[in-house]
């Protein structure tokens, strides 16, 4: 399955947010809770509640950030 490098961007920011989402999300989830009966159920919604919001601030986020580490990386 490909995608129109017009969609690059949008492509970008489901993958980060869904690789970033995941990991925090469980990370977190065992320091609270341990590895205990329940911790995927527990972590899906932890996920389910985290992921929009990841994804919206790296839509937003993402160029800006970008344009700012341009500018504080010195060009050789």
């Amino acid at each position: 399955m490909f995608f129109s490098p017009r969609y690059t961007r949008l492509v970008f920011t489901v993958l980060m947010s869904f690789y970033m989402v995941s990991i925090m999300t469980l990370v977190i989830t065992l320091v609270n809770t341990g590895f205990e009966t329940g911790v995927l159920l527990r972590w899906l919604k932890a996920f389910i509640v985290a992921w929009p919001i990841a994804f919206m601030l790296i839509l937003v986020g993402a160029p800006k950030l970008q344009q700012l580490s341009t500018k504080l990386v010195r060009q050789l």
